[in-house]
Order: structure tokens, then C-alpha cells, then sequence
């Protein structure tokens, strides 16, 4: 019987969407789920991004404000700091960070946070997923105890099932509705009731066999990811060393049709995924005793790329009679990819970072990210303003350094004005004249 009227709710879209976490997963999710037809109720222990969301304003760039209003306005979303309104929803979608801790191991504090607050207030008739990335088991391990200590039984009272988010900001081609969304449910009824509410909102689901298989297809896909660029991070090194550059190399091998897939080089890895994902894996691995040699050498390689990148500016600037401290130094991008505003993770901290401990002056310029605010992991770092690019800006610098390629620069215009360019994003390659400025990193 309850099963059975969630069922119709979901069917009808009567039924209330929770979603818990309001950040680049979850406030695109409340967007698919309200172009379904469904009310949402957004939770966030930040009361600064409730309020922002209250008035009408986004602070995601593809999320536009306007459409913020509208919503707020007509009743369809309803943001809230209030944990005890957690009850109210019929499903709820948890969509909050999964950090490492200081020893690279899983830090799931925000996960079993949200989990008894959730357990304080359970009723008869709730879905509950996940879709905070994390390793396999932690559904059934960590999330269900917690839950059953209300009281209250999973297939039978409440539903729980596990559905990564698959989110890629700054990507036009894929929407949180438009990429096909992968549902492991605890058990039979709680998977089917997921692939329900989520067929509703999502292009495409595909249900698998349970919680623990959409947990290990998450890891595996962007742990697949972490290898192969570590593979062309390694190459950029070795081909640098030839006088080949990597990245024609790697636009001549992708012509093959089939059997090659291009991945690119960096300064680093950056984002909520590719730098933290792989070691969940490993840290599962070593549970069982195992060790993953391939996925720890991966991540050595990816995590040395800043200083490698940083030893190519001291050398550039060394073959114009310049030391590195002192230098002026302005780091393009410090987003941790190209054209959004998201700096998690994001390689440029590592790199001002690294500057500043040698005495470089450093300043940075973002389009999409106008203020840094001093940063807990980052006590080098200063609060800091983008610097306007302007001619007189960059001729005033000793160095620019592109971090991030950001397709409103300009770069012709960069190198125009810069007395240096290194690029370790490979921005630079359509520049025509004063391409002796340019060092790739």
C-alpha cells in the first residue's frame, strides 16, 4: 500500500521533491525535476545561498536568476535552511560533497550529517537517494543503519537507492535533464520507484542491479578519466623533452575513427570529481586489502603537473634574464575549467600558490570569478580581485600565465601586450604573430 501511493504521486507529479545540497548538482536537478511538472523544496545549511535564492538570484551562471524569480514567484521551488521540513518531501535527493579527508581517505561528514537529519524526521512513504559520488557500499553501510534506527524499515516503510550525478558545468550539450541518469536501488522496490521519479525528469534511465553498481560505475568513470589524462600529462613531459608538441600529436592520433578517445593535458586537475574519485576507489581497495598501483601512480602524475608547470615559468623567465622572484606574474583562469564559474579544486590555487612561496608577485584575472575570499587550505593565498586586462595591465607584468582558457580572452590581443606567455593550456595556438613570447607548458 505505501509503495503503492508513492507510486501514484510520483505518477501524477504530485509528489514533493527534496533536494538536500543546492550547489552545482543539486540547484540544476531542482531545474529538471521543476520543468517536469514537480514542486521542489531545496535544503542548504548555507542561509547566505538561501537567501540569495529566496530574493530571485543565482549564483551559478547557467542557472539565470530570472528563472530563479519565476519559480520562487509561481511556487514551484521553495528553498529552506529548515532540516525538520526534510519530512514534508516524498522523495529526497542528496546531492552534498564528498571531500577527502587530510590523509586522502573519504570524508562522508556531510554525508551521514544529512542522513540523521533525514532519520530524525522519517516517515512511512519516503524515497531517499543518493547521488553524492562515494565508494561502493556506502549506501548500505553508512546511510541505512542510520536511517533504520527510526524505526522504520527500507522496502517496506521508506525506499533507498543510489543515483550519481553525472553534472558537467559549462557544458551546453549536456543538461542535468539531457545526460542519461544511472539508479541502484537498495532493493527491487526502491529501484523501481528511483527509475520512476527520475524517468519522469531525465532523458534516459538505466537501472542496474543494485546500490553497490551505480556506486563502482560512478568511481570507474571519472577514475577513467583521471588515468588517460595522467597518461597525456606524462606524454606533454616526455614530447617536450623531444621538441614534439603533445597536443598536435594528440589532434593527429584522434583522426583514427575508432579505438582512440583524446584527452588533454593540463596545469592539474580541478572540479568536484577527477581529483577526488580515484582514491575513494583506492581507499576501498586498501579495505580489502588490495592496492591500485595504476589509479596512485595517476594521481602522483596529476598532482605534480602545477610544479611542473611552475618550474617552465622559472626557466622561460631565466632565458630572458629575469629570476622568478620578484617576477610580476598575472595567472589567467581561476576557475578549474573553461567558461564557468566554478573554482573547486581548481589547479590555479596550487599554481598562485606555489608562486607566491617564491616570491613572485602574483595577481590573476576571471572572467567568471570577479573576488577570491581568503581560503581555509590555502593560507599562502591572499584575498584577492581579477585585475582588468588591460593593454597597459599586461605589458606590466613579466609573465602571463594561462591556467585556465577562457574563451572570452583574447589572445592575440594577450600576446600582443605580454613581454611572456606560458600556456598550459595550449590557448595560444591559433596566435599568428609573436609567437617567439610564447612558452607551452
Amino acid at each position: 500500500m505505501i509503495k503503492t501511493q508513492l507510486e501514484k504521486r510520483i505518477a501524477d507529479k504530485t509528489a514533493l521533491v527534496g533536494i538536500i545540497g543546492l550547489g552545482y548538482v543539486g540547484l540544476p536537478l531542482i531545474r529538471a525535476f521543476i520543468k517536469a511538472g514537480f514542486r521542489t523544496l531545496g535544503f542548504d545549511v548555507d542561509p547566505q545561498k538561501v537567501e540569495k535564492l529566496k530574493t530571485g538570484e543565482s549564483y551559478i551562471a547557467h542557472i539565470p536568476s530570472e528563472w530563479i524569480k519565476q519559480c520562487i514567484e509561481n511556487g514551484s521551488f521553495e528553498p529552506t535552511t529548515e532540516m525538520n521540513r526534510l519530512a514534508e518531501a516524498d522523495a529526497l535527493l542528496i546531492c552534498v560533497p564528498t571531500p577527502l579527508s587530510e590523509s586522502r581517505d573519504p570524508d562522508l561528514f556531510y554525508v551521514e550529517s544529512t542522513t540523521k537529519s533525514i532519520a530524525n524526521v522519517l516517515r512511512q512513504g519516503q524515497l531517499i537517494v543518493l547521488e553524492s559520488t562515494t565508494y561502493p557500499g556506502t549506501t548500505r553501510e553508512i546511510m541505512l543503519p542510520i536511517l533504520q534506527r527510526s524505526g522504520l524499515r527500507v522496502g517496506d516503510d521508506f525506499f533507498l537507492a543510489f543515483s550519481p550525478e553525472r553534472e558537467d558545468p559549462g557544458n551546453p550539450d549536456f543538461t542535468a535533464e539531457g545526460i542519461p541518469k544511472l539508479v541502484g536501488g537498495l532493493d527491487a522496490d526502491s529501484g523501481k520507484l528511483a527509475t520512476a521519479l527520475y524517468s519522469k525528469a531525465i532523458v534516459k534511465v538505466i537501472s542496474v542491479s543494485s546500490c553497490e553498481i551505480a556506486e563502482a560505475a560512478k568511481i570507474v568513470e571519472n577514475t577513467y578519466r583521471c588515468v588517460n589524462i595522467a597518461m597525456v600529462n606524462e606524454l606533454k613531459i616526455v614530447f617536450d623533452r623531444l621538441g614534439i608538441d603533445v597536443w598536435e600529436v594528440i589532434d593527429a592520433a584522434k583522426t583514427k575513427p575508432f579505438g582512440f578517445q583524446p584527452f588533454y593535458p593540463g596545469p592539474g586537475l580541478g572540479g568536484h570529481c577527477i581529483p577526488i574519485d580515484p582514491f575513494y576507489l583506492s581507499w576501498c581497495a586498501r579495505r580489502a586489502g588490495l592496492t591500485t598501483r595504476f589509479i596512485e601512480l595517476a594521481g602522483e602524475i596529476n598532482t605534480s603537473m602545477p610544479l611542473y608547470v611552475v618550474r617552465r615559468v622559472s626557466d622561460a623567465l631565466n632565458d630572458r634574464m629575469k629570476p622568478l622572484k620578484g617576477s610580476k606574474i598575472c595567472v589567467l583562469g581561476a576557475a578549474y575549467k573553461k567558461d564557468v564559474d566554478d573554482p573547486r579544486e581548481s589547479p590555479s590555487f596550487e599554481l598562485i600558490d606555489r608562486l607566491i612561496q617564491k616570491g613572485v608577485i602574483v595577481s590573476y584575472n576571471d572572467p567568471h570569478i570577479p573576488f577570491l575570499p581568503k581560503m581555509r587550505h590555502w593560507q599562502n593565498i591572499p584575498a584577492m580581485t581579477s585585475c582588468p586586462l588591460t593593454a597597459e595591465f599586461i605589458a606590466s607584468q613579466d609573465c602571463i600565465l594561462i591556467a585556465t582558457n577562457h574563451s572570452q580572452y583574447d589572445y592575440d590581443f594577450i600576446v600582443h601586450n605580454a613581454q611572456l606567455v606560458v600556456d598550459s593550456r595550449n590557448a595560444t595556438q591559433h596566435v599568428k604573430t609573436g609567437r617567439e613570447k610564447i612558452v607551452k607548458a
